[in-house]
């Protein structure tokens, strides 16, 4: 089955791709790998949320926003080379916005690594970091970068 088709499987639609905010690229390959840019989550080219997690935004909504910043990552990578030519998801890296003393960054990342599961199967276990900062750019709650592996 085509990655294309388990997301219309699950219901899921691939966005538009996200318009950089600054002099970058979405997505850029090199070799059997392609890198994305940290996806934040947009939709419809607004942010779901602003704040901080521990503070104004809870766990359960920043996972949420984790998986709609890997599911624009998967469109950036769409754009560049076609998802049904991923091989497996290498690594996540999940940046989250947080509030003093807050230390559930796994649990919101998970969002992301969750919902790659689902549609990659056992091709979507990956290595991943769950990173906290200060800030994250327009205010975001999670910001998440993709590093994929392409078919021969």
């Amino acid at each position: 089955m085509s990655w294309h088709a388990r997301l219309a499987e699950l219901g899921i639609r691939l966005p538009a791709v996200a318009a950089p905010v600054a002099a970058y690229v979405p997505a850029i390959r090199t070799g059997s790998l392609v890198f994305t840019s940290g996806q934040l989550p947009f939709v419809d080219g607004g942010l779901r949320r602003t704040g901080k997690v521990g503070g104004s935004v809870d766990v359960e909504a920043a996972a949420a926003d984790a998986k709609v910043c890997a599911l624009n990552a998967l469109a950036a990578v769409d754009d560049l080379v076609g998802l049904d030519e991923v091989a497996r998801i290498v690594r996540v890296v999940g940046y989250v916005a947080s509030a003093e003393g807050f230390t559930g960054q796994p649990r919101v990342v998970n969002g992301a690594s969750e919902f790659l599961g689902k549609v990659f199967g056992e091709a979507g276990q990956h290595a991943r970091s769950a990173i906290g900062v200060a800030e994250l750019p327009l205010g975001a709650p999670v910001e998440v970068e993709l590093t994929v592996e392409l078919r021969g």
